[in-house]
């Protein structure tokens, strides 16, 4: 079993900054892509940013140039730091890992629980 803890959300005023952290832990052979998703009140989840362990990156084109996703492999742990923050940006934003437990077990999803961000004057 993996645990995937969030920290960092809030209430940021527009052209704020907040930097998002998600650490997993348990019983980790391998993390694969880490990444981070947001749902907005009466919207459908969305892929924010994701991070392949070689340190590839993928962006939504909403946040290109203002969000940028890293990720420490020692920590098991990946970040968005989320600039210009724009009050559409408002969401819960939801961090994943693909995990392989196991040398031989298959790959598979873990999610945080979420973390409100909330960009409001």
């Amino acid at each position: 079993q993996v645990q995937l803890v969030e920290s960092g959300g809030g209430l940021v005023q527009p052209g704020g900054s907040l930097r998002l952290s998600c650490a997993a832990s348990g019983s980790i052979f391998s993390l694969y892509v880490m990444g981070w998703y947001r749902q907005a009140p009466g919207k459908q989840r969305e892929l924010v940013a994701l991070i392949t362990s070689g340190g590839g990156t993928n962006y939504a084109d909403s946040v290109k140039g203002r969000f940028t996703i890293s990720r420490d492999n020692a920590k098991n742990t990946v970040y968005l730091q989320m600039n210009s923050l724009k009050p559409e940006d408002t969401a819960v934003f939801y961090c994943y890992a693909d995990v392989q437990y196991l040398a031989s077990s298959p790959i598979l999803r873990s999610w945080g629980q979420g973390t409100q961000v909330t960009v409001s004057s």
